[in-house]
């Protein structure tokens, strides 16, 4: 894989340099596979596992890059979005003239399927809470981020992605999880983490929170909005992709948003957006 510029406005593009740079749009439309990952496929062309490189993108501030790749899936690394953050970052990022497009939300959408619940609300800046459950030893965890803060590299993007143990035989099965080593995926067995340590004590919902603003990346714009999310995942946010695509009532497109933080004390920190990068 390899990114490079793009022009202000392009958004983001993958092209598959070994069938003939086809270009596949990393935006709502394009959406074609959500289970354990999300893909995107654009006339039979498929682009998979998408939602890490798209949530570091988000997290640093990056709206226009060409992504190359010479096979279907993105490369896993280390199962988080760090190391796509780092490497971007050393490679450097350019302010672009044209400011920076945001998707406000202007009234509420709520999304339910059985236990699970998912949900957009008006806010001034941009905020996920996101409460998952599952079967010990993780149970239920609950985090939330404000990221208008500028709190994505540090407190989501190492979160790592994870699975159980006795899983694997079956997933593998059905063709998942080819790569899949204890390099790159928190693995779970009845009793705990076979692989410690953890980076964080709630790096699963953290990583939930990671995939999650991946999968809103395929807006094509940020957030302004409040998302809540109940035992979610990728199928669950990308069908409120879809839905606030299809509502054009439900959002407006802003240059010009001013993004307000609560700090721990109860003050209030506010900045405009920033120029495309």
């Amino acid at each position: 894989m390899r990114i490079l510029p793009a022009p202000a406005g392009t958004g983001v593009v993958f092209r598959r340099v070994d069938l003939d740079g086809f270009e596949v749009e990393a935006v709502g439309r394009n959406v074609a596979r959500v289970s354990y990952a999300t893909s995107l496929q654009k006339k039979g062309v498929l682009i998979s596992t998408t939602e890490h490189l798209l949530s570091a993108f988000i997290g640093i501030g990056l709206d226009n890059a060409l992504v190359e790749l010479d096979n279907l899936e993105l490369p896993i690394l280390d199962g988080s979005a760090q190391l796509f953050v780092d490497m971007v970052l050393e490679a450097g990022l350019k302010q672009q003239r044209r400011r920076r497009s945001y998707l406000r939300i202007l009234r509420e959408i709520e999304v339910r399927e059985g236990n699970k619940f998912i949900a957009v609300y008006p806010a001034p800046g941009y905020t996920v809470a996101y409460t998952i459950h599952f079967a010990s030893p993780i149970g239920e965890q609950s985090f939330e981020i404000d990221l208008s803060r500028d709190l994505y590299r540090k407190e989501v993007g190492p979160a790592r992605t994870f699975g159980f143990l006795r899983e694997a035989s079956a997933m593998k099965n059905m063709g998942l999880i080819a790569g899949a080593t204890e390099a790159n995926v928190i693995v779970l067995t009845e009793t705990g983490v076979k692989n410690g340590p953890l980076r964080f004590p709630d790096e699963f919902v953290r990583h939930k929170v990671l995939d999650l603003i991946g999968d809103l990346a395929l807006l094509g714009k940020q957030i302004i909005g409040r998302i809540v999310a109940h035992r979610a995942g990728h199928a669950m946010h990308t069908a409120l992709v879809s839905r606030l695509l299809k509502d054009r009532t439900l959002w407006e497109e802003t240059t010009e948003p001013l993004l307000a933080a609560c700090l721990p004390d109860g003050r209030e920190t506010a900045r405009h957006a920033s120029r495309q990068a």
